[in-house]
């Protein structure tokens, strides 16, 4: 994917019998076109098309479709006002008002609210399916003008000297050309152009896998309490417990892929074998009731090496995916659209405008997933263990922690100097304790291997 500081400007705009007609062999004119309509994909076609611009939208799967992500952060709650979705989001989602954290070597457990955090205007989130979320946006976009097409699948995307020219394949298997200004790939864990381009890599840093399904009968907490994320620590990783307001809950397991490869028997029998790891989440469940496929995926955390390119950009999970520990996908996915429409604007309508906006937004999409990435590799650690289960506010260093946790990471300035003073506590109690952090070295260079690359 090569960068360019000059991107092409709009060009003509398609021709109303194209657009309407849609045959397969007559190209369909448009500025943008975007892949994917999950979060990311259905937010920017929602921006743009409210600007003026004409965006179509392809999406491969027929909403509503299943997918895993459920959990959404406070600093969700003003991109779905800003869209004009909040009470849709809010007729759906379960209440959240905080976290738990259950500990693996004892019966010690912490709950946290988000109220504690610097920002006091943003103390609760939901808990989503996402299929009826996801639902929602991709509504939001077609009703603000986007033009969408569910059950397209993009083929090829080839950069041509005046258009981009895209072939899809439709649902009845004919093939839609289109020819595009620009092009956004919000196709998630597609990664469509960052295959195209070989940019893809994987996160060498923190390799994991996911095993999930959903559950009836599942004790829950009463009160206010009832929507909120319970983590539960095991030995191979760590466990999300997410209520949801059908009455199911959404329960999974965050392990090392060495772990998961280690499977001899059925899926379904491997969770439940995996809950058992964990007596307090296996003693929430003890009246549980599975109602759902047991899904299972490895190794996916990535990045790709360009957000961005010539007349092209990456948002979402289709520049990158990391370990879902603080439900931080939907979040990374919205942002990332509402800083890149500005940067399409900009190309389209602006370009000398077209490389300072295109720069903010390369730094954007790499720093979301970089501060929520140094708790991540940490997260089993003992020391960052210890300090998630006895927060103390020293020097406001709780509020800092429950800042990021709740997604305040883009905009709040004033959580930086407690966040390093958090981070400085936790190298401290490390380097207070070699030897046991010298054992969690050594176990997470062994664990975070890939089974299929061999021994490192």
């Amino acid at each position: 994917m090569q960068t360019t500081d000059e991107l092409a400007t709009a060009a003509d705009p398609m021709t109303a019998t194209s657009r309407a007609q849609g045959v397969s062999g007559t190209p369909i004119r448009t500025q943008v076109l975007i892949i994917g309509g999950g979060p990311a994909g259905s937010t920017a076609a929602a921006l743009l098309a409210q600007d003026g611009i004409d965006v179509t939208l392809l999406e491969k799967a027929v909403h509503p479709r299943f997918h895993i992500g459920e959990s959404l952060l406070p600093a969700n709650i003003p991109l779905l006002e800003k869209l004009g979705v909040k009470e849709k989001v809010e007729a759906i989602g379960m209440p959240k008002w905080g976290v738990e954290f259950n500990s693996i070597e004892s019966d010690m457990k912490t709950h946290i609210e988000f109220a504690e955090a610097f920002d006091k205007s943003m103390p609760y989130a939901y808990q989503v399916r996402r299929a009826d979320f996801d639902h929602i946006l991709i509504d939001n976009a077609r009703d603000k003008g986007a033009n969408v097409t569910e059950g397209c699948r993009v083929r090829t995307v080839d950069f041509q000297k005046a258009h981009v020219a895209i072939k899809a394949q439709l649902a009845d298997g004919r093939q839609q050309d289109y020819l595009a200004d620009y092009v956004i790939d919000a196709s998630g864990r597609d990664t469509f152009l960052a295959n195209q381009f070989k940019s893809k890599q994987k996160n060498r840093k923190h390799n994991s896998s996911a095993l999930y399904s959903h559950f009836t009968g599942v004790e829950r907490y009463e009160g206010k309490r009832e929507g909120d994320i319970s983590l539960f620590w095991f030995e191979h990783g760590w466990f999300w417990l997410i209520p949801l307001s059908d009455g199911t809950t959404s329960v999974g397991a965050v392990c090392w892929p060495h772990y998961l490869a280690s499977r001899k028997v059925s899926v379904e029998q491997f969770l439940m074998d995996t809950i058992a790891m964990a007596p307090k989440l296996a003693d929430r469940m003890k009246n549980a009731v599975r109602v759902g496929e047991v899904h299972a995926t490895g190794n996916y955390a990535y990045t790709s090496s360009k957000s961005y390119g010539d007349r092209c950009m990456l948002l979402g999970d289709a520049y990158a995916f990391i370990d879902p520990v603080f439900s931080s996908g939907v979040l990374l996915a919205m942002q990332s659209a509402f800083v890149g429409v500005d940067a399409v604007k900009a190309c389209l309508q602006e370009p000398k405008k077209a490389a300072r906006e295109l720069a903010k937004f390369d730094h954007h999409m790499r720093r979301g997933p970089s501060i929520f990435s140094w708790f991540i590799y940490r997260v089993t650690n003992p020391a960052m263990r210890f300090l998630f289960l006895n927060p103390r506010d020293f020097l406001q260093t709780k509020a800092a922690v429950m800042s990021v946790l709740a997604g305040d990471i883009f905009h709040n300035k004033a959580i930086w100097p407690s966040l390093y003073v958090f981070k400085g506590i936790y190298y401290l109690s490390s380097l207070f304790n070699p030897m046991r952090t010298l054992d969690a070295w050594r176990r997470r260079k062994i664990n975070i291997r890939d089974p299929e690359a061999g021994s490192a």
